[in-house]
């Protein structure tokens, strides 16, 4: 790995954090609060949370196994997205390289902050090769996105594939495994130590079932996360958020067994679409969806809107052309979707 300061944008290297006021007084008892001009009455709900999470983060630590110093958490996997493109990539001079195709955030992301987006294509399998992704990368390129398993096509990319170019390339590789918790591949996050160079993402959207808190958690070297952390708006997670989250948290047996019946109904519901006459395949996955592809499937999306069933039309990404990507949701839901497809006449 190349040394951190050499990866981090100068400007954010020298950057002084902004010292938010919770801050200053770290490691201290404290009861009469008249440092933040909050209002006093109201509570709890007048004071700052808060900036770094201190308890939500002990609790996520102990139930992914990684220590809190090593975890960022975000308004959403997004912000740890966008942080790797503000605080690591020199607009107009550094890019970044990525499978394609794959989450398109990371794309989205690199435009906004003005850094060139390098695409690899997957092979024919959705797997990832490491040479041609090592091939296009040069001096500049700052950051691999590698999303495990991945979106829009389901599948895990090989593990020995991910190893060589975390070993080979001397910038940052972020593993996305925001759909980790329905794969039976081992984490990355458990071998940060042996990883320096990276960031492995999750979130608490999809296992967690918790989309609307917006939490995405970031898993690095504490040097990374420290970068974050000094290029993260102060208070950017708000107290309802955290409170909320610690619940969850604090109930990851529940989670579990979300998780057990989603994969119950992922195998039905793949088992169901094979027989389909109008399905022509279903593409091996290890997330809670799975890639369909269907003739004329951008007609067959429009006429499930037409019932108020929403799937996601993959048609135009690259390699999935007519292909529907669907989520698995309750058993009921997922039957009324069987059953609007039966009735489609061929």
């Amino acid at each position: 790995m190349k040394n951190l300061q050499e990866l981090t944008r100068p400007n954010i290297w020298a950057l002084e954090p902004y010292s938010s006021a919770r801050d200053e007084y770290s490691g201290k008892e404290a009861h009469v609060f008249l440092d933040a001009n909050e209002n006093p009455y109201n509570g709890p709900y007048n004071r700052y949370p808060d900036p770094l999470q201190r308890e939500l983060k002990a609790q996520i630590g102990r139930v992914k196994g990684v220590p809190a110093q090593c975890i960022f958490l975000g308004n959403g996997s997004d912000e740890a997205i966008d942080l790797v493109y503000r605080s690591f990539t020199r607009p107009g001079i550094d890019n970044v390289v990525a499978i394609e195709p794959t989450y398109g955030m990371y794309k989205v992301c690199a435009d906004i902050n003005d850094v060139e987006y390098r695409k690899v294509l997957l092979d024919e399998n959705f797997q990832m090769n490491a040479d041609e992704v090592l091939a296009a990368c040069d001096e500049n390129t700052k950051a691999i996105w590698i999303c495990t398993p991945n979106n829009p096509t389901g599948n895990d990319i090989c593990r020995e594939q991910i190893e060589k170019v975390l070993v080979e390339f001397g910038g940052l590789v972020v593993i996305d495994e925001a759909y980790s918790d329905f794969s039976p591949s081992p984490s990355f996050r458990h071998e940060l130590e042996k990883y320096p160079n990276m960031i492995v993402l999750n979130t608490m959207s999809k296992a967690w079932a918790s989309a609307g808190l917006r939490l995405g958690m970031a898993f690095a070297h504490p040097d990374i996360i420290a970068i974050f952390n000094k290029v993260k708006y102060p208070y950017n997670i708000n107290m309802l958020t955290q409170q909320k989250a610690k619940e969850i948290v604090s109930d990851f047996f529940q989670v579990d067994e979300w998780v057990k019946i989603l994969l119950h109904e992922r195998a039905k519901m793949i088992e169901a679409m094979k027989v389909l006459p109008i399905c022509e395949k279903v593409y091996p996955t290890s997330a809670n969806f799975f890639l369909a592809k269907m003739p004329n499937a951008t007609a067959i999306y429009n006429y499930l809107v037409d019932l108020g069933i929403i799937v996601r039309n993959r048609s135009k990404i690259a390699l999935c052309g007519d292909c529907l990507r669907i989520t698995i949701g309750s058993k009921s839901e997922n039957e009324e979707l069987l059953k609007a497809l039966r009735n489609i006449e061929q």
